[in-house]
């Protein structure tokens, strides 16, 4: 492809119609339940109408991406990260998006593939690392997640992506059979930022600071959150050996409706491989 007409391309995406990928089929689950796109508010159009006015840079075709992700227009994100590509083939900041949508729509493999290779490019990108570690403990390869988040942890941008990536490390080097490294870790506190995502919740579970019982908060109502604390609550009894609990905790997630969610990702995994 020229780069006239890889320039034309994105000039196209930038000025679709701002109803391009309302409500649009996104996931369908293993029970075959559809997941559909939410409506733009307004983040999408402003998106696309300062990339039409701006076709070929590069911040601005990552903002529409992550708008677009930001409306549950996954798809629709992975073509816009896709056209950005086209004239930056070698970008591993678009590669790293690319890869983390076709994560959020189950794409292992092309997410594997562009987090890999965004890795190997530049490998201060946290986001690569991170996603990466997910894809790999969702497909059950638990050394090779722990090696990304052992990447991903020292490069975290702030406390709550800090708090998230020693939260998967925990969990990958548990299931790894490695708990020993992994209570060591713990124990350093890496994530001594304080912060209120989310994953916060759940360390203190695994440093035994309290029960189950307590994981969740009241505000803890938002179908992501609930996604993703079920299964870390599903995952923490799963390493404890409690099957049937951790089954149960893992249905709740995916009951959640918070498709996205890593967490709702990784229970799906989870109740697949119970199921064998």
């Amino acid at each position: 492809m020229s780069s006239r007409t890889r320039f034309a391309f994105v000039v196209a995406l930038a000025l679709l119609g701002s109803s391009a990928g309302a409500q649009s089929l996104q996931y369908t689950s293993p029970a075959g339940k559809a997941y559909r796109a939410d409506v733009d508010s307004g983040p999408v159009a402003r998106a696309r109408a300062a990339l039409a006015a701006d076709a070929k840079n590069i911040d601005k075709i990552i903002a529409l991406g992550t708008a677009q992700a930001g409306a549950r227009q996954m798809r629709e994100a992975v073509e816009t990260f896709s056209a950005g590509l086209t004239l930056y083939p070698n970008n591993a900041l678009l590669l790293r998006w690319r890869g983390h949508r076709h994560l959020s729509v189950r794409e292992f493999a092309a997410a594997k593939a562009d987090l890999s290779r965004g890795s190997q490019l530049d490998s201060t990108i946290y986001g690569n690392w991170y996603h990466l570690g997910v894809v790999k403990f969702v497909e059950g390869d638990f050394n090779g997640a722990a090696d990304a988040f052992t990447h991903a942890q020292p490069k975290a941008p702030d406390a709550g992506e800090l708090a998230g990536s020693t939260d998967w490390l925990w969990m990958s080097l548990s299931r790894a059979g490695r708990g020993a490294e992994a209570k060591a870790m713990l124990d350093r506190h890496p994530d001594s930022l304080k912060t209120t995502a989310a994953y916060a919740q759940r360390l203190k579970l695994y440093r035994g600071e309290y029960g189950p019982e307590k994981v969740f908060l009241p505000s803890d109502t938002s179908d992501v959150n609930v996604a993703t604390l079920s299964y870390g609550i599903g995952n923490w009894y799963l390493v404890k050996g409690d099957t049937a609990k951790a089954k149960a905790w893992f249905a709740k997630s995916v009951a959640s409706g918070g498709w996205p969610g890593f967490g709702f990702i990784a229970s799906e995994a989870e109740l697949k491989r119970l199921a064998r």
